[in-house]
């Protein structure tokens, strides 16, 4: 039996998913976070994980079954690094997988889960941010995902800062009493002291789209700014007329940040799809080049 495979490694989880060759799901496997720019070998070895898993759940016995494997990973960058690359090499080789793998952006493979367009435009919104042009397997321009101190706006870190920003200017306003609750800050001051040791900011992400649900004035005024900077990073690839792939949480799911950009978009006229399952979406791209 011919099987495909593809992985969704991103920073939070690695995922795959085995196709056989009528594209029919067979197995899912999951593991710990995927991104070899933030975990170095560790995001190697949870690929990996996350194969074996999906294999043992397909029921596919022979790893040599598999035809084609296609890997989007955020960080793939990182896969340059000689050591990362053996590493991966030597991963690939202990599953038994005799094809060679085709290692993708993440935004390969949110695109390809978003629709059967052959080329367009993708917009990721999740811990960071960014947009990018595909073109088959391939990103063909990029705007931002520059990273929380450079750019990544819109993202869930700029949610988070931007709250935090504004609960040391404004202490006493509904959002900044949340924020401070979060930070356990009794003052203004022990909040900027929590600022400084640099915490994870995008988890008050989901702080910021509950209150701008119930209506807060502030929350609903960074939830829109962020739908608008979105836009305007995906502006930035001048592919007007392109089909637009949403992807990552603040996208997929129906938060303010998401239907703050369809809003824009639909003035547009934009066809838009949205990346729900990256790693089916690599499943396909595998069938795809058996094809």
């Amino acid at each position: 039996m011919a099987v495909v495979v593809g992985v969704d490694a991103g920073g939070t989880a690695s995922k795959a998913v085995v196709l056989d060759q009528a594209g029919h799901e067979l197995g899912r496997g999951r593991a710990g976070p995927g991104n070899p720019s933030a975990t170095g070998a560790a995001a190697v070895r949870a690929i990996g994980s996350a194969l074996r898993s999906a294999l043992r759940a397909a029921g596919v016995p022979d790893p040599a079954a598999v035809t084609s494997g296609v890997v989007g990973v955020a960080g793939a960058s990182a896969l340059a690094d000689p050591a990362i690359a053996a590493e991966f090499k030597a991963e690939w080789a202990n599953l038994g997988l005799t094809t060679e793998p085709r290692i993708v952006g993440d935004a390969v493979t949110a695109f390809a889960a978003g629709g059967d367009w052959p080329a367009g435009a993708v917009l990721i919104s999740g811990t960071g941010a960014v947009a990018a042009l595909v073109d088959g397997l391939e990103v063909v321009r990029v705007a931002d995902g520059l990273g929380w101190l450079l750019g990544d706006e819109g993202s869930g870190l700029w949610l988070g800062l931007r709250a935090v920003r504004l609960a040391a200017r404004k202490w006493e306003a509904p959002l900044s009493r949340r924020v401070a609750a979060h930070a356990a800050a009794a003052t203004p001051d022990a909040l900027v002291r929590w600022a400084q040791a640099l915490p994870p900011f995008g988890a008050l992400a989901p702080v910021v789209c509950a209150l701008a649900e119930s209506g807060d004035p502030d929350a609903t005024t960074i939830v829109t700014e962020a739908g608008a900077r979105l836009v305007a990073t995906l502006d930035e690839l001048d592919s007007p007329g392109a089909p637009v792939v949403l992807g990552g949480g603040l996208l997929t799911a129906d938060t303010p940040v998401r239907r703050a950009v369809l809003a824009q978009l639909a003035g547009r006229g934009t066809t838009v799809g949205t990346a729900a399952d990256p790693a089916l979406g690599a499943a396909r791209l595998a069938a795809r080049l058996v094809r």
